[in-house]
């Protein structure tokens, strides 16, 4: 009887703690993380992947990256409202501003899908799966001239 209450007790913590894996949804235009159904924000994962150090410092780099996209998506939100703000009530827009803040969303999307990556390769690493490069890139030379290839 003994032994099948620490049977059972195992098979429980066994259980519990394969639940704790974080995953990571992608979004149009952003990510969803996720804990057991429960949604979690960038700041709340960044206190659950305090435990393992690797994890968080990868962690700690992609976040960077969403900072600098979500200043560079802002600016240029603001920058293309302003003028449309102005055409709206009859005034005369400066279109050079727009076109300055479409180029400051065009830049941030770079910084959206390096966070991204980051972001999974922490997971990866928090949740104990293997890592591999996602992209594998190959260049070689064929004998009729030189020519680059890249193979996904």
């Amino acid at each position: 009887m003994k032994n099948i209450f620490w049977i059972v007790l195992f098979l429980f913590v066994f259980e519990a703690t394969q639940a704790q894996e974080i995953t990571m949804y992608k979004t149009f235009g952003g990510v969803r993380f996720q804990r057991d159904s429960t949604v979690l924000s960038v700041r709340q994962v960044m206190e659950i992947l305090k435990e393992k150090p690797k994890a968080f410092e990868e962690f700690k780099k992609a976040r960077t990256n969403y900072n600098i996209a979500g200043v560079l998506g802002f600016a240029g939100g603001v920058m293309i409202g302003i003028p449309l703000g102005t055409a709206l009530v009859g005034g005369d827009p400066e279109w050079a501003f727009a076109a300055g803040g479409a180029v400051l969303i065009l830049g941030s999307i770079p910084f959206n899908r390096i966070f991204k990556a980051r972001a999974l390769n922490a997971l990866d690493i928090y949740n104990g799966k293997e890592i591999t490069s996602r992209i594998k890139p190959e260049f070689y030379f064929t004998g009729t001239g030189a020519r680059v290839v890249l193979k996904f």
